[in-house]
């Protein structure tokens, strides 16, 4: 059995999960599928049959009402026995890569750790992911009866296969433990995560204020995106937050299309977007490192040619509807 651990947000299974649970569907064959959900009151479980889950195995608990890592750790890594299970899949999101590393130590398993291709090798799983920011891929083996992996959202494709789904619960974790959360409280965007998004507009210095990513902002709305920024103008005091840096000290992204604009292509952040589908670069100057990476590149002032885009962008959706 593969059993993939499912993030359940607004009532729905999250993406990055859906292509988790996907990709353990191709690996397992004929063999069962389980998707394992925790929460509290959980709804749009049953959503994981329509994915290739024989089974959807809940854990309801008030205590789970919330993310907490030592309580979902040990819930996970229950479930996994409990079921006789000897792969386990997440996805990494700040979640999988979190629980992830408490569940292997748990279990005593290995752990290969945002993988990008996942296969199956002498009935184990053998895992491919990238090293040295980007530079290289290496192809992990496990030596562990039980084996864990977290997939790199937006790189494993969602595929729709019915099956059965047959629903059943197991109980909470119990005992005592290091810390139970009791609330977050968190600044609501709206906006999709930079790790799901499929289109990403980031800016970096040639910026120059950060009052100028509002040409960004218009950009990724047109084309129905979200806005990144390199480290560089998160670090020049821009008041551009964290959550939307890219790069090897930010958010690892892998989006079909990535629009860099302003930036030059240092290598921590071209180890952030070596997974995109197609990079566009946009940069005034021809030198620039991005270029090496782009699939397309607009060499030119970004303060001309990023309005222009979202113009031609508004007019062709216009012209559509």
């Amino acid at each position: 059995m593969i059993l993939v651990f499912c993030e359940v947000k607004d009532g729905s299974t999250r993406k990055p999960s859906l292509e988790a649970l996907s990709e353990a569907r191709r690996l397992a064959g004929d063999d069962p599928v389980a998707a394992l959900f925790v929460g509290d009151k959980l709804t749009g479980a049953e959503d994981a049959a329509s994915y290739g889950a024989d089974a959807i195995i809940k854990i309801e608990s008030p205590t789970l009402a919330s993310y907490s890592s030592d309580l979902f750790a040990s819930a996970i890594a229950d479930a996994v026995v409990a079921k006789g299970a000897k792969k386990l899949l997440l996805s990494a999101t700040s979640i999988g890569k979190d629980a992830a590393p408490r569940i292997a130590a748990r279990l005593g398993a290995g752990l290969a750790a945002d993988v990008t291709a996942l296969c199956l090798k002498d009935g184990r799983l053998q895992a491919i992911r990238p090293m040295y920011a980007g530079k290289a891929n290496a192809a992990v083996d496990f030596n562990t009866d039980i084996q864990i992996a977290t997939t790199r959202p937006n790189v494993f494709a969602v595929a729709k296969v019915s099956k059965a789904g047959a629903v059943e619960t197991l109980p909470p974790p119990s005992g005592s433990f290091k810390s139970i959360v009791k609330e977050i409280i968190a600044k609501g965007s709206g906006k999709l995560d930079l790790t799901e998004a499929d289109v990403i507009v980031s800016g970096g210095r040639g910026m120059k204020d950060g009052a100028n990513f509002k040409l960004l902002e218009e950009l990724a709305e047109a084309m129905g995106g979200v806005v990144g920024a390199s480290r560089a103008a998160v670090d020049a005091g821009w008041n551009i937050p964290h959550s939307a840096q890219v790069g090897q000290t930010g958010k690892v992204v892998s989006p079909a299309l990535y629009i860099a604009c302003g930036i030059s292509g240092a290598i921590q952040h071209v180890a952030g977007i070596s997974g995109a589908r197609f990079i566009v670069a946009i940069n005034k100057d021809p030198d620039a490192p991005i270029f090496k990476l782009a699939d397309y590149g607009i060499v030119g002032d970004l303060f001309e040619v990023v309005p222009e885009l979202t113009k031609a962008i508004r007019a062709i959706k216009s012209d559509s509807k």
